[in-house]
Protein backbone atom coordinates (compact mmCIF):
# COMPACT_ATOMS: atom_id res chain seq x y z
CA UNK A 1 0.00 0.00 0.00
CA UNK A 2 1.68 3.27 -0.60
CA UNK A 3 2.48 6.13 1.24
CA UNK A 4 0.64 8.38 -0.47
CA UNK A 5 1.50 11.19 1.77
CA UNK A 6 5.25 10.79 2.04
CA UNK A 7 5.62 9.91 -1.55
CA UNK A 8 4.15 13.09 -2.37
CA UNK A 9 6.65 14.85 0.31
CA UNK A 10 9.57 13.56 -1.43
CA UNK A 11 8.34 14.47 -4.62
CA UNK A 12 7.55 17.98 -3.29
CA UNK A 13 8.62 20.71 -6.35
CA UNK A 14 7.63 17.83 -8.84
CA UNK A 15 3.98 18.66 -10.70
CA UNK A 16 2.07 15.89 -8.70
CA UNK A 17 -1.88 15.18 -9.29
CA UNK A 18 -3.74 13.03 -6.62
CA UNK A 19 -7.59 14.14 -7.33
CA UNK A 20 -8.43 10.85 -7.69
CA UNK A 21 -10.66 11.57 -10.84
CA UNK A 22 -7.86 12.94 -12.84
CA UNK A 23 -5.53 10.38 -11.80
CA UNK A 24 -7.90 7.72 -12.95
CA UNK A 25 -8.63 9.56 -16.14
CA UNK A 26 -4.67 9.06 -16.29
CA UNK A 27 -4.72 5.46 -15.61
CA UNK A 28 -6.76 4.75 -18.50
CA UNK A 29 -5.60 3.82 -22.15
CA UNK A 30 -8.24 2.42 -24.70
CA UNK A 31 -8.69 -1.23 -23.07
CA UNK A 32 -12.35 -0.76 -23.55
CA UNK A 33 -12.13 -1.64 -27.14
CA UNK A 34 -11.99 -5.19 -25.40
CA UNK A 35 -14.86 -6.18 -23.59
CA UNK A 36 -12.57 -8.81 -21.88
CA UNK A 37 -10.14 -6.11 -20.87
CA UNK A 38 -13.11 -3.86 -19.97
CA UNK A 39 -14.57 -6.46 -17.38
CA UNK A 40 -10.90 -7.04 -16.22
CA UNK A 41 -9.33 -3.63 -15.84
CA UNK A 42 -12.30 -1.09 -15.57
CA UNK A 43 -11.53 -0.35 -11.76
CA UNK A 44 -7.67 -0.06 -12.18
CA UNK A 45 -5.85 3.22 -10.89
CA UNK A 46 -2.82 4.77 -9.51
CA UNK A 47 -1.98 6.68 -6.11
CA UNK A 48 -0.74 9.62 -7.53
CA UNK A 49 0.05 11.31 -11.44
CA UNK A 50 3.98 12.95 -11.57
CA UNK A 51 4.40 14.72 -14.94
CA UNK A 52 8.30 15.39 -14.97
CA UNK A 53 9.18 18.18 -16.98
CA UNK A 54 12.88 17.30 -17.77
CA UNK A 55 15.07 13.89 -17.49
CA UNK A 56 16.52 15.07 -14.37
CA UNK A 57 12.97 14.92 -12.65
CA UNK A 58 12.21 11.98 -13.64
CA UNK A 59 15.47 10.74 -12.39
CA UNK A 60 14.11 12.52 -8.82
CA UNK A 61 11.08 11.00 -9.48
CA UNK A 62 12.32 7.29 -10.06
CA UNK A 63 14.43 7.72 -7.26
CA UNK A 64 12.19 8.38 -4.76
CA UNK A 65 9.57 5.50 -6.07
CA UNK A 66 12.37 3.28 -5.59
CA UNK A 67 13.03 3.86 -2.40
CA UNK A 68 10.09 3.74 -1.21
CA UNK A 69 9.43 0.60 -3.69
CA UNK A 70 6.58 2.41 -5.23
CA UNK A 71 4.99 0.69 -8.26
CA UNK A 72 5.51 3.30 -11.52
CA UNK A 73 3.82 2.83 -15.03
CA UNK A 74 4.91 5.60 -17.53
CA UNK A 75 2.21 6.69 -19.49
CA UNK A 76 2.49 8.72 -23.24
CA UNK A 77 -0.82 9.96 -24.42
CA UNK A 78 -2.95 7.26 -23.48
CA UNK A 79 -4.23 5.51 -27.11
CA UNK A 80 -3.09 2.20 -26.30
CA UNK A 81 -5.93 -0.43 -26.82
CA UNK A 82 -4.56 -2.96 -24.52
CA UNK A 83 -4.00 -1.71 -21.14
CA UNK A 84 -0.18 -1.21 -21.37
CA UNK A 85 -0.07 2.14 -19.51
CA UNK A 86 -2.41 1.11 -17.04
CA UNK A 87 -0.96 1.03 -13.60
CA UNK A 88 -2.59 -2.73 -12.20
CA UNK A 89 -0.64 -2.49 -9.20
CA UNK A 90 -1.17 0.96 -8.18
CA UNK A 91 1.48 3.36 -7.37
CA UNK A 92 2.49 5.96 -9.59
CA UNK A 93 1.65 7.29 -13.25
CA UNK A 94 4.88 8.84 -14.64
CA UNK A 95 2.93 11.50 -17.25
CA UNK A 96 5.54 11.92 -20.35
CA UNK A 97 3.12 13.98 -22.14
CA UNK A 98 5.22 17.49 -21.13
CA UNK A 99 7.92 16.62 -22.00
CA UNK A 100 7.28 17.63 -25.58
CA UNK A 101 10.62 19.56 -26.65
CA UNK A 102 11.82 18.85 -30.43
CA UNK A 103 15.67 18.89 -29.79
CA UNK A 104 17.54 18.39 -33.44
CA UNK A 105 15.94 18.43 -37.08
CA UNK A 106 18.80 17.31 -39.93
CA UNK A 107 18.63 15.99 -42.90
CA UNK A 108 16.64 12.20 -42.35
CA UNK A 109 16.71 12.30 -38.73
CA UNK A 110 15.43 14.34 -35.77
CA UNK A 111 15.81 14.27 -32.10
CA UNK A 112 13.33 14.91 -29.32
CA UNK A 113 11.72 14.18 -26.10
CA UNK A 114 9.17 11.40 -25.33
CA UNK A 115 6.00 13.43 -25.26
CA UNK A 116 6.01 14.96 -28.93
CA UNK A 117 3.06 14.48 -30.46
CA UNK A 118 3.47 12.53 -33.96
CA UNK A 119 1.61 15.10 -35.73
CA UNK A 120 3.21 17.82 -34.43
CA UNK A 121 6.66 16.25 -35.37
CA UNK A 122 5.62 16.15 -39.27
CA UNK A 123 4.55 19.78 -39.00
CA UNK A 124 8.05 21.15 -37.42
CA UNK A 125 10.04 19.02 -40.03
CA UNK A 126 7.84 19.69 -43.18
CA UNK A 127 8.27 23.71 -41.77
CA UNK A 128 12.14 22.86 -41.48
CA UNK A 129 12.79 20.93 -44.72
CA UNK A 130 10.33 19.32 -46.29
CA UNK A 131 10.42 16.26 -44.32
CA UNK A 132 8.25 13.79 -42.17
CA UNK A 133 8.29 10.64 -40.03
CA UNK A 134 8.52 7.27 -42.05
CA UNK A 135 5.62 5.80 -39.98
CA UNK A 136 2.64 6.65 -37.48
CA UNK A 137 -0.30 5.23 -36.29
CA UNK A 138 -3.75 6.25 -37.07
CA UNK A 139 -3.72 8.40 -33.70
CA UNK A 140 -0.99 10.52 -35.06
CA UNK A 141 -2.72 13.92 -33.92
CA UNK A 142 -2.94 12.59 -29.97
CA UNK A 143 -0.39 9.85 -30.06
CA UNK A 144 3.42 10.83 -28.96
CA UNK A 145 6.50 9.26 -30.29
CA UNK A 146 7.49 7.42 -26.94
CA UNK A 147 3.93 6.05 -26.32
CA UNK A 148 4.41 4.64 -30.47
CA UNK A 149 8.02 3.55 -29.77
CA UNK A 150 7.18 1.83 -26.52
CA UNK A 151 3.69 0.24 -27.22
CA UNK A 152 3.24 0.12 -30.88
CA UNK A 153 4.80 -2.11 -33.89
CA UNK A 154 4.26 -0.02 -37.13
CA UNK A 155 1.20 1.63 -39.26
CA UNK A 156 0.53 3.99 -41.77
CA UNK A 157 3.57 3.61 -43.56
CA UNK A 158 4.37 0.64 -42.73
CA UNK A 159 3.76 -0.48 -46.88
CA UNK A 160 6.96 0.86 -47.45
CA UNK A 161 9.19 0.63 -44.39
CA UNK A 162 7.84 -2.30 -42.42
CA UNK A 163 7.69 -1.88 -38.53
CA UNK A 164 9.61 0.05 -35.58
CA UNK A 165 11.26 -3.51 -35.02
CA UNK A 166 13.35 -3.15 -37.92
CA UNK A 167 16.93 -1.96 -37.94
CA UNK A 168 16.64 1.50 -39.29
CA UNK A 169 13.14 2.72 -37.92
CA UNK A 170 14.21 4.18 -34.64
CA UNK A 171 18.44 5.51 -34.64
CA UNK A 172 18.70 5.95 -30.62
CA UNK A 173 16.86 5.58 -27.30
CA UNK A 174 17.77 7.91 -24.32
CA UNK A 175 16.77 5.78 -21.13
CA UNK A 176 16.59 5.90 -17.45
CA UNK A 177 16.95 2.85 -15.45
CA UNK A 178 14.86 2.16 -11.92
CA UNK A 179 17.56 1.72 -9.45
CA UNK A 180 18.28 3.05 -6.09
CA UNK A 181 20.73 5.52 -8.14
CA UNK A 182 18.57 5.47 -11.65
CA UNK A 183 21.46 5.30 -14.27
CA UNK A 184 21.05 7.25 -18.44
CA UNK A 185 22.11 4.78 -21.21
CA UNK A 186 22.23 5.52 -24.93
CA UNK A 187 20.59 2.75 -26.39
CA UNK A 188 21.51 2.01 -30.41
CA UNK A 189 21.65 -0.67 -32.98
CA UNK A 190 20.31 -4.31 -31.54
CA UNK A 191 19.95 -2.78 -28.41
CA UNK A 192 17.36 -0.52 -29.29
CA UNK A 193 15.25 -3.55 -29.35
CA UNK A 194 15.45 -3.99 -25.26
CA UNK A 195 12.74 -1.18 -24.63
CA UNK A 196 11.20 -0.76 -28.09
CA UNK A 197 7.61 -2.28 -27.46
CA UNK A 198 8.14 -3.14 -24.13
CA UNK A 199 5.41 -1.43 -22.51
CA UNK A 200 7.82 1.14 -20.12
CA UNK A 201 8.89 -2.41 -18.17
CA UNK A 202 12.71 -2.30 -17.69
CA UNK A 203 13.33 1.55 -18.64
CA UNK A 204 11.45 5.19 -18.92
CA UNK A 205 12.41 6.50 -22.54
CA UNK A 206 13.44 10.39 -21.95
CA UNK A 207 14.68 11.01 -25.71
CA UNK A 208 14.30 9.77 -29.08
CA UNK A 209 15.85 10.01 -32.10
CA UNK A 210 14.10 8.76 -35.44
CA UNK A 211 14.72 8.91 -39.16
CA UNK A 212 13.20 11.32 -41.50
CA UNK A 213 12.11 10.90 -45.23
CA UNK A 214 10.73 13.29 -47.80
CA UNK A 215 7.44 14.46 -47.09
CA UNK A 216 3.74 14.74 -49.54
CA UNK A 217 0.95 16.70 -50.08
CA UNK A 218 -0.15 12.72 -49.48
CA UNK A 219 -3.58 12.24 -51.70
CA UNK A 220 -6.12 9.75 -49.98
CA UNK A 221 -8.08 7.67 -53.12
CA UNK A 222 -10.75 5.59 -52.36
CA UNK A 223 -11.57 2.64 -54.55
CA UNK A 224 -14.72 0.71 -54.71
CA UNK A 225 -15.42 -3.18 -55.27
CA UNK A 226 -18.29 -5.08 -55.48
CA UNK A 227 -16.11 -8.11 -53.72
CA UNK A 228 -13.93 -7.90 -50.75
CA UNK A 229 -11.23 -10.25 -51.98
CA UNK A 230 -10.92 -8.02 -54.90
CA UNK A 231 -10.70 -5.19 -52.88
CA UNK A 232 -7.88 -8.17 -51.03
CA UNK A 233 -6.15 -8.50 -53.82
CA UNK A 234 -5.93 -4.95 -55.19
CA UNK A 235 -4.36 -3.77 -51.93
CA UNK A 236 -1.45 -6.67 -52.48
CA UNK A 237 -1.10 -5.56 -56.20
CA UNK A 238 -0.39 -2.14 -55.83
CA UNK A 239 1.78 -2.78 -52.39
CA UNK A 240 4.28 -4.88 -54.86
CA UNK A 241 4.10 -2.13 -57.52
CA UNK A 242 7.42 -0.98 -56.10
CA UNK A 243 6.60 2.19 -58.48
CA UNK A 244 3.91 3.66 -56.47
CA UNK A 245 4.55 5.20 -53.79
CA UNK A 246 2.45 4.28 -51.25
CA UNK A 247 2.11 5.21 -47.54
CA UNK A 248 -1.60 3.09 -46.94
CA UNK A 249 -3.16 -0.13 -48.63
CA UNK A 250 -6.39 -0.67 -46.35
CA UNK A 251 -8.75 -3.20 -47.90
CA UNK A 252 -12.08 -3.15 -46.07
CA UNK A 253 -14.95 -5.44 -46.76
CA UNK A 254 -18.72 -4.27 -46.77
CA UNK A 255 -20.93 -3.12 -44.62
CA UNK A 256 -17.98 -1.99 -42.60
CA UNK A 257 -17.57 1.18 -45.01
CA UNK A 258 -20.56 2.45 -45.42
CA UNK A 259 -22.31 1.77 -42.04
CA UNK A 260 -19.15 2.84 -39.95
CA UNK A 261 -17.47 5.50 -42.16
CA UNK A 262 -20.30 8.40 -41.56
CA UNK A 263 -18.46 11.45 -42.96
CA UNK A 264 -17.56 8.94 -45.99
CA UNK A 265 -21.01 7.86 -46.43
CA UNK A 266 -22.31 10.12 -48.94
CA UNK A 267 -18.99 8.29 -51.77
CA UNK A 268 -19.59 5.27 -50.52
CA UNK A 269 -22.67 2.98 -51.92
CA UNK A 270 -24.36 0.33 -49.03
CA UNK A 271 -22.67 -3.15 -50.02
CA UNK A 272 -19.55 -1.68 -51.65
CA UNK A 273 -15.87 -3.01 -49.97
CA UNK A 274 -13.25 -0.60 -50.52
CA UNK A 275 -9.12 -0.13 -50.57
CA UNK A 276 -8.42 3.19 -48.56
CA UNK A 277 -5.22 4.23 -50.21
CA UNK A 278 -2.44 7.33 -49.63
CA UNK A 279 -0.57 7.98 -52.35
CA UNK A 280 2.13 10.79 -53.36
CA UNK A 281 0.92 12.93 -55.54
CA UNK A 282 3.10 12.12 -58.26
CA UNK A 283 1.86 8.44 -58.51
CA UNK A 284 -1.66 9.26 -58.50
CA UNK A 285 -2.00 9.12 -62.68
CA UNK A 286 0.00 5.96 -62.31
CA UNK A 287 -2.80 4.33 -59.82
CA UNK A 288 -5.48 5.25 -61.51
CA UNK A 289 -4.33 3.74 -64.76
CA UNK A 290 -3.37 0.69 -62.61
CA UNK A 291 -6.74 0.81 -61.18
CA UNK A 292 -8.80 1.00 -64.81
CA UNK A 293 -7.47 -2.45 -65.27
CA UNK A 294 -9.13 -3.83 -62.03
CA UNK A 295 -12.56 -4.39 -61.31
CA UNK A 296 -12.22 -1.66 -58.74
CA UNK A 297 -14.17 1.74 -59.28
CA UNK A 298 -12.66 5.21 -57.84
CA UNK A 299 -15.56 6.69 -55.32
CA UNK A 300 -13.39 9.28 -53.69
CA UNK A 301 -10.16 11.32 -54.38
CA UNK A 302 -8.89 14.05 -51.63
CA UNK A 303 -7.16 16.13 -55.19
CA UNK A 304 -10.44 16.34 -56.79
CA UNK A 305 -12.96 16.51 -54.25
CA UNK A 306 -14.90 19.81 -54.26
CA UNK A 307 -14.77 20.23 -50.75
CA UNK A 308 -12.81 18.55 -47.43
CA UNK A 309 -14.26 20.53 -44.71
CA UNK A 310 -15.37 17.96 -41.83
CA UNK A 311 -13.22 14.60 -43.76
CA UNK A 312 -11.06 12.78 -41.46
CA UNK A 313 -7.78 11.29 -43.33
CA UNK A 314 -7.69 8.60 -44.94
CA UNK A 315 -5.59 7.11 -41.75
CA UNK A 316 -8.47 8.19 -39.24
CA UNK A 317 -10.52 5.63 -41.26
CA UNK A 318 -7.60 2.61 -41.25
CA UNK A 319 -5.88 0.73 -38.55
CA UNK A 320 -7.34 1.18 -34.57
CA UNK A 321 -9.12 4.09 -35.83
CA UNK A 322 -11.13 1.58 -38.31
CA UNK A 323 -12.39 -0.24 -35.01
CA UNK A 324 -13.31 2.99 -33.36
CA UNK A 325 -15.27 4.15 -36.02
CA UNK A 326 -17.52 1.07 -35.92
CA UNK A 327 -17.93 1.35 -31.76
CA UNK A 328 -19.07 4.72 -31.86
CA UNK A 329 -22.09 3.45 -34.27
CA UNK A 330 -22.22 -0.06 -32.56
CA UNK A 331 -21.13 -0.56 -29.15
CA UNK A 332 -21.49 -4.31 -29.21
CA UNK A 333 -18.17 -5.42 -31.75
CA UNK A 334 -15.23 -6.04 -30.74
CA UNK A 335 -11.91 -6.61 -32.75
CA UNK A 336 -8.67 -8.63 -33.87
CA UNK A 337 -5.30 -8.21 -34.71
CA UNK A 338 -4.17 -11.28 -36.94
CA UNK A 339 -1.36 -12.14 -39.40
CA UNK A 340 -1.49 -13.36 -42.37
CA UNK A 341 2.20 -14.83 -43.43
CA UNK A 342 3.65 -14.37 -46.68
CA UNK A 343 3.46 -15.52 -49.26
CA UNK A 344 0.06 -17.43 -48.65
CA UNK A 345 -2.03 -14.47 -47.00
CA UNK A 346 -4.86 -13.73 -49.98
CA UNK A 347 -4.93 -17.75 -49.72
CA UNK A 348 -5.25 -17.03 -46.32
CA UNK A 349 -7.79 -14.20 -46.10
CA UNK A 350 -10.07 -15.72 -48.52
CA UNK A 351 -10.25 -18.83 -46.05
CA UNK A 352 -10.83 -16.46 -42.97
CA UNK A 353 -13.35 -14.52 -44.49
CA UNK A 354 -15.67 -17.46 -46.17
CA UNK A 355 -15.48 -18.84 -42.78
CA UNK A 356 -16.52 -16.04 -40.57
CA UNK A 357 -18.74 -14.26 -42.86
CA UNK A 358 -19.93 -11.40 -41.14
CA UNK A 359 -19.54 -12.71 -37.80
CA UNK A 360 -15.73 -11.27 -38.35
CA UNK A 361 -16.17 -8.75 -41.02
CA UNK A 362 -12.97 -8.10 -43.18
CA UNK A 363 -10.23 -5.20 -42.35
CA UNK A 364 -6.55 -5.55 -43.80
CA UNK A 365 -3.62 -3.94 -43.40
CA UNK A 366 -0.46 -4.18 -46.28
CA UNK A 367 2.54 -3.78 -44.45
CA UNK A 368 6.40 -4.63 -45.48
CA UNK A 369 7.01 -7.44 -43.07
CA UNK A 370 10.66 -9.69 -43.40
CA UNK A 371 10.76 -7.56 -46.78
CA UNK A 372 7.96 -9.10 -48.60
CA UNK A 373 4.61 -7.51 -49.01
CA UNK A 374 2.02 -9.07 -46.91
CA UNK A 375 -1.01 -7.66 -44.63
CA UNK A 376 -2.23 -7.96 -41.15
CA UNK A 377 -5.90 -8.44 -40.13
CA UNK A 378 -7.65 -6.10 -37.90
CA UNK A 379 -11.21 -7.50 -37.93
CA UNK A 380 -14.05 -5.94 -36.34
CA UNK A 381 -16.08 -8.65 -34.98
CA UNK A 382 -19.57 -8.82 -33.80
CA UNK A 383 -18.99 -9.92 -30.00
CA UNK A 384 -21.30 -11.97 -28.44
CA UNK A 385 -19.96 -14.07 -25.62
CA UNK A 386 -15.90 -14.32 -24.58
CA UNK A 387 -16.07 -17.88 -25.01
CA UNK A 388 -17.52 -17.25 -28.56
CA UNK A 389 -14.19 -14.98 -29.10
CA UNK A 390 -11.94 -17.19 -27.39
CA UNK A 391 -12.90 -19.81 -30.18
CA UNK A 392 -12.37 -17.57 -33.15
CA UNK A 393 -9.20 -16.71 -31.96
CA UNK A 394 -8.45 -20.36 -32.03
CA UNK A 395 -9.69 -21.65 -35.48
CA UNK A 396 -7.73 -18.53 -36.73
CA UNK A 397 -4.70 -20.18 -35.49
CA UNK A 398 -5.61 -23.61 -36.52
CA UNK A 399 -6.16 -22.15 -40.19
CA UNK A 400 -2.63 -21.06 -39.87
CA UNK A 401 -3.28 -17.03 -39.13
CA UNK A 402 -1.38 -15.78 -35.72
CA UNK A 403 -3.23 -13.94 -33.42
CA UNK A 404 -1.81 -10.74 -31.60
CA UNK A 405 -4.16 -10.91 -28.88
CA UNK A 406 -5.62 -7.43 -28.36
CA UNK A 407 -8.07 -9.24 -25.33
CA UNK A 408 -4.79 -9.85 -23.04
CA UNK A 409 -2.69 -7.09 -21.50
CA UNK A 410 0.67 -8.28 -21.15
CA UNK A 411 3.71 -8.41 -23.90
CA UNK A 412 3.79 -12.20 -24.33
CA UNK A 413 0.05 -12.66 -24.90
CA UNK A 414 -0.66 -9.19 -26.51
CA UNK A 415 2.22 -8.51 -29.16
CA UNK A 416 5.21 -10.47 -29.02
CA UNK A 417 3.79 -14.19 -28.79
CA UNK A 418 6.97 -15.68 -27.15
CA UNK A 419 9.11 -14.53 -24.51
CA UNK A 420 11.75 -11.82 -25.17
CA UNK A 421 14.91 -12.97 -23.41
CA UNK A 422 16.54 -10.06 -24.67
CA UNK A 423 13.64 -7.68 -22.96
CA UNK A 424 14.17 -10.00 -20.07
CA UNK A 425 17.32 -9.82 -19.48
CA UNK A 426 17.37 -6.13 -19.52
CA UNK A 427 14.97 -5.80 -17.00
CA UNK A 428 17.05 -7.86 -14.76
CA UNK A 429 19.55 -4.98 -15.05
CA UNK A 430 17.69 -1.72 -15.06
CA UNK A 431 14.47 -2.69 -12.98
CA UNK A 432 15.89 -4.79 -10.49
CA UNK A 433 13.00 -4.81 -7.97
CA UNK A 434 10.33 -5.11 -11.05
CA UNK A 435 9.13 -1.71 -10.12
CA UNK A 436 8.40 -0.68 -13.77
CA UNK A 437 4.53 -1.12 -14.93
CA UNK A 438 4.61 -4.39 -13.27
CA UNK A 439 2.09 -7.30 -13.94
CA UNK A 440 2.57 -6.72 -17.97
CA UNK A 441 5.30 -9.40 -18.52
CA UNK A 442 4.92 -12.95 -18.10
CA UNK A 443 8.51 -13.59 -18.39
CA UNK A 444 9.08 -12.01 -14.93
CA UNK A 445 5.78 -12.26 -12.92
CA UNK A 446 5.23 -16.33 -13.44
CA UNK A 447 8.27 -17.00 -15.72
CA UNK A 448 6.33 -20.53 -15.33
CA UNK A 449 3.50 -20.06 -16.88
CA UNK A 450 2.15 -22.31 -19.15
CA UNK A 451 1.36 -21.21 -22.71
CA UNK A 452 -0.35 -24.51 -23.81
CA UNK A 453 -2.64 -24.88 -21.11
CA UNK A 454 -5.28 -21.84 -22.72
CA UNK A 455 -5.59 -19.92 -20.12
CA UNK A 456 -5.54 -16.12 -19.35
CA UNK A 457 -2.65 -14.88 -17.31
CA UNK A 458 -3.62 -12.67 -14.26
CA UNK A 459 -0.84 -10.89 -12.86
CA UNK A 460 -1.99 -11.24 -8.86
CA UNK A 461 -3.04 -8.04 -7.89
CA UNK A 462 -5.78 -8.44 -10.42
CA UNK A 463 -6.75 -12.60 -9.18
CA UNK A 464 -8.81 -11.15 -6.49
CA UNK A 465 -11.34 -8.68 -8.68
CA UNK A 466 -11.92 -11.97 -10.68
Amino acid sequence: MTDVAALKTALEGLKVEDNPALVKQKSRDFFWYSPILKRQLDGVTADLVVTPQSEDEVIRALTACHAMKVPVTVRGCGTGNYGQAMPLSGGVILNMAEMNRIIDIKPGRLVCEPGVIMHAIDEAAREHSGQELRMHPSTAKTASIGGFIGGGSGGVGSIRWGGLRDLGNVLRLRVVTMEETPRVLELDGWDLQKVSHAYGTNGIITEVEVPLTASYDWVDVIVGFDDFMDSARYGDDIGNHDGLLLKLASPIAAPIPHTYFLRHRKFIPEGKSVCLVTVAPHAVDPLIAFTERTNGEILFRSDTAEDLKGLPPAYELSWNHTTLRALRVDPDITYLQVLYPFPDQLELVEKVHARFGDEVMAHLEFVRFDGNITCFGLPIVRFTTEERLEEIMRIHEDMGCPIFNPHRYTLEEGGMKQTDEVQLAFKREADPDGLLNPGKMIAWEHPEFDYAAEKTYLFPGLQKAE
